[in-house]
C-alpha cells in the first residue's frame, strides 16, 4: 500500500535536448546539457546553422497527486460498501480455518531415564 501511495504522489520532469533530429542529452529533474551550439551563435560568422537555430528543448512534466484522503470517513457510501464487502469476502473465503487436531498423547509424560541405554548396551546408530 505504501508503494501505491508513493507512486501516486511522485512528481518528476524529463528534460531533453535535441540538436537537429538527434537526441543529445536526457536529464531527470534537472536541465539537459547542451551540445555547444549556443557558443557558435555568438561568433561573427553567419552560417545556415547559426541562423536557423537547430537546437530544440523538450520538457515532459509528470505531476503527482497533491491531495490524499487520509480518513475513511471521506469515502463515499459506495466506496465504503465496496471495502466492507471486499474485506468480508477476503477474510471468509480465502482464509479457511483448519480443523482442530486431537493429539492423543498431549498429557503423556515420558518416563524418567535411570541410565543411558545406548551406552549401556553399546548400540549406536551409524
Amino acid at each position: 500500500m505504501a508503494f501505491v501511495v508513493l507512486m501516486s504522489t511522485l512528481s518528476f520532469s524529463v528534460d531533453m535536448h535535441y540538436c537537429g533530429d538527434t537526441l543529445v542529452d536526457v536529464a531527470l529533474n534537472t536541465d539537459a546539457a547542451t551540445c555547444g551550439m549556443e557558443s557558435m551563435q555568438n561568433l561573427p560568422l553567419e552560417s545556415s546553422i547559426t541562423k536557423s537555430g537547430c537546437c530544440t528543448y523538450q520538457k515532459l512534466v509528470v505531476s503527482g497527486q497533491d491531495e490524499l484522503k487520509l480518513s475513511p470517513s471521506q469515502l463515499s457510501l459506495d466506496h465504503q460498501l465496496f471495502v466492507t464487502a471486499f474485506a468480508y469476502v477476503y477474510q471468509t473465503l480465502l482464509f479457511e480455518t483448519l480443523p482442530k487436531e486431537i493429539i492423543p498423547f498431549q498429557d503423556y509424560r515420558p518416563p524418567i531415564l535411570v541410565s543411558d541405554f545406548q551406552v549401556d548396551f553399546e548400540t549406536f546408530l551409524i
